[in-house]
């Protein structure tokens, strides 16, 4: 058996897909220059012969054929003919009637016992409606075609037989039928395909801005956190700095070393998390040197940094808070940042807060109260920032936020974290 090689098939057909592309979309801009076009063509192959034999007088086929069939005036043909392809003009806009109009005129040539070539335009048209027109106007239309050729075999009998004729008109139909339905199913398959494609496209961009604006509002969050943080404590830092220069000389200079600490720590933390958002394109030479997220672990320093800046801050535990999720340990870290960010700008210096985190079962309770004044000063735009920030991070374990004043004095913030749904996310 011999092997055929293919291979250099492949840009062959693509520069068939591009001209056939071409001409669909020369077709959409002027449909009626391919409608001209097969009339002209129709004419030419299948009018013309019949028309220079009855100009030449001559005859066409066997003796026997050309005797059992009527031959009209040119005038007469020339309607005739005229009847048969031109309603080819609209066999697409309106595919039913112009199937219509060539069957009736079909239909009168023969009971005029008149053959002509122009007939193949009756198959044009079923092609056309099974291709174009409404899936219901098919069986009338197959009844009449089988009607019509019913009487073509009945004229042709005295040159052929009735079923050799009947089996081959019939056959030519069915094919003209099945083609224009499987063209018509292959292109609604087509039309399927590029209408998912495009829908997956609308998707695919949707999903890519959804993720954008995730995105950035987690950097929106860890910028709060850390800036606002580490504002707050240099803020105060400064202000007790600048108190105690005059009065302790060494406490303003402590507080200075206190505050460069507090900015090189702010620093890399912006570091790191505007480092994540270079583009990949940079190379490896341009890298950002990354470090672990902050955890559970690191909430002992951010204590001490905020006992630094004169927060008096009791901090405990319970449960096995080590154990966590990293993504749950982050969102308890800048929560507990956030609420003790709180206290330090809007109770100040000399204030006491608790916090306690803890895990029972599937819950994670964090907790943070001080003895500050209830009412918080400052623009209520500012605070509502870090409580949504809080409440987006806990939302994202499927938790929930309170915060508000305490009947005895004092703020509380309350947070509780689903862990089960901490650990479908991660």
């Amino acid at each position: 058996m011999t092997a055929y090689d293919i291979s250099g098939m492949g840009p062959l057909v693509a520069r068939l897909g591009r001209v056939g592309q071409r001409l669909r979309q020369a077709d959409r801009a002027r449909p009626w220059v391919l409608d001209t076009t097969v009339v002209v063509l129709v004419f030419l192959l299948f009018c013309l012969p019949d028309l220079l034999h009855a100009v030449a007088g001559d005859g066409d086929g066997p003796r026997r054929v050309r005797l059992a069939f009527t031959r009209p005036p040119l005038a007469a043909m020339l309607a005739l003919q005229a009847g048969l392809v031109l309603p080819l003009l609209w066999r697409r806009r309106r595919p039913l009637a112009a199937f219509g109009a060539i069957w009736g005129v079909f239909v009168l040539q023969w009971s005029l016992d008149v053959a002509l070539r122009a007939d193949v335009a009756l198959f044009i048209a079923l092609y056309s409606l099974a291709l174009h027109g409404r899936l219901r106007q098919l069986p009338w239309a197959c009844g009449a075609m089988a009607a019509g050729m019913a009487l073509v075999a009945v004229r042709v009998s005295r040159a052929v037989s009735v079923w050799d004729a009947l089996f081959f008109l019939l056959s030519t139909a069915t094919a003209a039928l099945a083609l224009g339905l499987v063209v018509r199913i292959r292109r609604a398959q087509l039309a399927g395909l590029r209408d998912r494609a495009a829908r997956l496209e609308i998707e695919r961009d949707q999903r890519g801005r959804l993720a954008v604006a995730t995105e950035r509002a987690r950097v929106a969050r860890e910028m709060h956190d850390i800036v606002g943080h580490n504002l707050s404590v240099i803020i105060t830092l400064a202000d007790a700095g600048a108190y105690a220069t005059d009065t302790a000389p060494e406490r303003g200079k402590e507080a200075l070393h206190l505050i460069g600490d507090t900015g090189r720590q702010a620093l890399g933390e912006l570091r790191r998390v505007l480092g994540v958002l270079r583009e990949a394109a940079d190379g490896p030479p341009g890298a950002p040197e990354l470090s672990p997220q902050p955890g559970i672990a690191d909430i002992d320093a951010l204590c001490e940094g905020v006992r630094a800046a004169g927060l008096d801050v009791v901090h405990r535990s319970a449960g096995e808070v080590g154990a966590l999720d990293d993504g749950v340990q982050l969102t308890v870290y800048r929560i507990v940042q956030e609420a003790l960010t709180n206290t330090l700008k809007h109770a100040g210096a000399g204030t006491r807060a608790h916090l306690s985190i803890a895990v029972e079962d599937t819950r994670l309770t964090i907790r943070v109260q001080d003895n500050g004044p209830a009412a918080r000063p400052g623009p209520p735009n500012e605070e509502g920032h870090g409580l949504v920030g809080m409440r987006e991070r806990a939302a994202l374990y499927g938790g929930t936020v309170s915060a508000g004043p305490v009947a005895g004095g004092g703020w509380r913030v309350a947070v509780t974290l689903d862990l089960d749904r901490a650990g479908g996310a991660a």
